[in-house]
């Protein structure tokens, strides 16, 4: 009956208005369903390059894009011509793009979980450990390096994969004295579930049981419980704070020092199980179009949404998606729609991405205020775009507050163009927990550091020789070039061209947390 309403409404609107307005209508929809096949032939291309890497793949990888391309061509009929010939394919299209939303993370981290434990692409770099292993970075990224994805210049991280399946695994760390760290938890949902580190567990060497859903088993003395992941694998970034090059060396003694033990091993009094590569590897997006609904299916199986969702979860089994479904079981019409699902859910989150966020105030954007619990508040859209498809997984607030810098006070995009200052009065600096600090970071449009001539990528409180005002205030230069005389103690590089910033804050204080803290604006001269 919806189906027919919509078709109605759709034939009054056509009969009453000009005739260019069909025609104008019909051009967008033709360009979103080029678009469409656009971005289907460029993974393709990527998937077939990747195949002559690896000969004996080519045949079947071909078989497999020239096996997709009818599929996409139908799939993408109903955008061009604004009729479909059978209901279930605009039902598995509007209810597709909602399990989309959904069911992001599940696609997103079993695919990294898949890269980081099985593909040694470019370990320096790139996580690469087995499971239940740390793998660490081993000095901070410079610009030399050229990443993508907005690189911290304030800690090191330290990665691990945890299967909890058959039992806990247990966390050590050796004293930190004062010295900023924290492992964040996450499970496959990309929500946080714990912090072991300064705020949540305090600076003194520890140990701590880090356990999947349903465990209630008995652990050693010493060892402290925390609150369970809610999925059978679990994503572990560290985070050590590193002041500069000449720190690098004593973060990397204390990261050798963090050890993870699955509980099993304990009982066998230093014994330890062989290291384990073994998952399983996730169809390609790139010459299969439904790959991504069938990652989902088999990551939400083994890893269960949590059962508050139940509901929501029936309603999506109805098109073949979530935990024991297969699309590939769907008749052509599901499964054409949902190949529309999957390409405008990728479109429609990029486009969250650039409009969700907290608080705006002079020029600067906080994060959501649900950052790092999202789906926790049934935030789904925040879960998938920002917290999972920016940042992977991102912190609670509490922990960490990242504010992103775009424009200047008039509300013009910022550019190397320019120059800025950025004055904070002794009431603006970043009020700050005990052992908190803070560090403003200039990135190009690519989301790399600025290359520059002092090799400095970020100023903060814990820059050296930093030069606060006679009022106790702080002024900041933003610019390409190096001030002259005093004001070069001060100076934060930026690229010739458009760039932003991001303003880090570690332990925050309240008024960050609640997003009433005002930023001072970039003044443009």
């Amino acid at each position: 009956m919806a189906t027919r309403s919509a078709a109605s409404a759709g034939e009054v609107i056509a009969e009453a208005a000009p005739p260019t307005i069909p025609l104008q209508r019909q051009v967008v929809e033709a360009e979103r369903a080029v678009a469409s096949v656009v971005r289907f032939s460029a993974r393709a291309v990527g998937g077939m390059v990747g195949a002559v890497r690896h000969p004996g793949a080519v045949v079947q990888a071909a078989r497999q894009v020239l096996d997709a391309l009818p599929m996409i061509t139908a799939s993408v009929k109903p955008l061009v011509t604004g009729h479909f010939d059978d209901w279930r394919e605009e039902y598995a299209y509007t209810l597709g793009m909602q399990a989309f939303v959904y069911g992001f993370p599940w696609m997103r981290l079993a695919t990294l979980r898949w890269r980081w434990v099985t593909q040694p692409d470019d370990p320096d770099w790139t996580p690469y450990a087995a499971l239940n292993q740390f793998w660490h970075m081993k000095s901070p990224a410079t610009a030399r390096h050229r990443p993508g994805g907005a690189p911290n210049p304030d800690t090191l991280c330290s990665v691990a994969w945890l299967d909890l399946r058959d039992g806990p695994v247990i966390l050590s760390h050796p004293d930190m004295g004062s010295r900023y760290f924290c492992f964040q938890l996450a499970s496959m949902d990309s929500d946080n579930f714990g912090y072991v580190g300064t705020r949540a567990t305090g600076p003194s060497a520890g140990r701590f049981a880090i356990a999947g859903p349903d465990w209630a088993g008995d652990l050693p003395e010493g060892v402290r419980r925390l609150e369970p992941s809610r999925t059978p694998f679990a994503l572990l970034l560290g985070r050590t704070a590193v002041d500069g090059p000449d720190d690098v060396p004593e973060v990397r003694r204390l990261q050798l020092r963090y050890r993870l033990t699955p509980l099993r091993d304990e009982a066998r009094r230093g014994g330890q199980s062989r290291p384990q590569r073994d998952v399983w590897t996730p169809p390609d997006e790139r010459v299969d179009p439904l790959g991504c609904w069938e990652t989902m299916n088999h990551a939400m199986t083994e890893n269960p949404p949590e059962a508050r969702h139940a509901a929501l979860l029936n309603l999506f089994a109805t098109i073949g998606v979530g935990p024991g479904q297969d699309v590939y079981t769907r008749d052509g019409a599901t499964r054409r729609g949902l190949v529309r699902a999957a390409y405008e859910g990728h479109r429609l989150l990029d486009d969250a991405l650039g409009q969700s966020g907290g608080r705006r105030v002079n020029g600067w954007q906080y994060p959501p205020p649900t950052m790092g619990r999202a789906g926790l508040h049934d935030d789904f859209v925040t879960r998938a775009a920002v917290q999972c498809g920016a940042g992977i997984v991102s912190h609670d607030p509490e922990e960490a507050t990242y504010l992103i810098g775009a424009a200047d006070e008039n509300g013009h995009p910022l550019s190397g163009r320019h120059r800025y200052e950025l004055r904070f009065t002794p009431h603006e600096l970043p009020r700050l927990h005990d052992r908190g600090f803070w560090s403003i970071t200039a990135y190009d449009t690519d989301h790399n550091l600025v290359d520059n001539p002092a090799d400095r990528y970020a100023i903060g409180d814990r820059t050296r020789d930093l030069r606060y005002d006679p009022d106790g205030g702080l002024t900041l230069y933003v610019r390409r070039y190096r001030p002259r005389g005093q004001r070069a103690t001060n100076w934060l590089p930026t690229p010739a061209d458009a760039f932003y910033l991001v303003l880090r804050t570690y332990l925050p204080g309240r008024e960050i947390v609640a997003q009433t803290w005002k930023p001072p604006p970039l003044i443009p001269w």
